[in-house]
């Protein structure tokens, strides 16, 4: 997901983090020869140390909210007994910035921006996480991942290093890793799914799953967070039909 505040920009997904020169374009990788089965020839190991490493890089240069933060202590209320959530270990901060943005990576480094905190009730807050997660339970932050770290390392220094060697990465190519994740696009396909397994998140937790919808059509009308995320109203009401469906069961 991603925007920026001065438009407000949930991938919930998903948000504006800030475009770089070295940020990549995954699309265009792709069509110059970067395969999907070329990208999972990096093993899982390679591909959660990538994600160590672009989310340390991520930390040091947001400023990140302090334990004793009016957003650390929120979100941390938030987020209560998230740690281990689905057979997955998961970590939770907050990065002090007014862009509208969250995103989660295959290690389980999930970050919130206060800017879409600023906007969000508790449950619109746990529908994006919801949502985010669900990219990686579904597998496709990890998907995502393995194209960025070959895209910025190049797959034949990559390969020539013994195929992932993500320590000799370079700063320059550890910031494209990061912003490249961060900024990568997923598919319509991906995002369906990732909205239902938010939907099914929140109903495990008992929290309200309107709130899923509220948040993308709040989102949708300020012409931010969800302007990557064609046809939003359209998602708001899917999510209407499941609450509706399972009322009735």
């Amino acid at each position: 997901m991603r925007t920026s505040s001065s438009a407000l920009l949930l991938a919930l997904a998903c948000l504006t983090a800030s475009t770089t020169a070295s940020a990549l374009d995954l699309k265009q990788l792709t069509s110059t020869g970067l395969k999907a089965g070329q990208a999972l020839t990096l093993s899982d190991q390679d591909v959660a140390k990538a994600a160590d490493e672009a989310c340390v890089y991520m930390d040091q240069q947001n400023k990140v909210a302090p334990a004793n933060s009016p957003y650390a202590q929120r979100l941390a209320k938030i987020t209560q007994g998230l740690a281990n959530e689905d057979g997955m270990s998961l970590s939770f901060k907050v990065y002090l910035t007014e862009d509208v943005n969250a995103w989660a990576m295959a290690n389980g480094c999930v970050r919130v921006y206060s800017g879409l905190m600023d906007m969000a009730s508790d449950d619109e807050v746990r529908g994006v996480i919801g949502h985010e997660i669900g990219h990686v339970k579904l597998g496709h932050s990890k998907t995502k991942m393995r194209t960025a770290l070959l895209a910025s390392a190049g797959r034949d220094t990559l390969a020539a290093s013994g195929n992932a060697n993500v320590a000799t990465l370079t700063q320059g190519q550890l910031g494209a890793l990061a912003e490249g994740f961060v900024n990568a696009q997923f598919s319509q396909k991906e995002e369906s799914a990732a909205d239902e397994y938010g939907y099914r998140f929140m109903k495990r937790h008992q929290y309200d799953p309107a709130a899923l919808a509220s948040m993308f059509r709040k989102l949708s009308s300020d012409g931010g967070l969800m302007s990557s995320h064609p046809g939003s109203e359209a998602r708001a009401g899917r999510i209407d039909a499941m609450i509706k469906k399972d009322s009735k069961r």
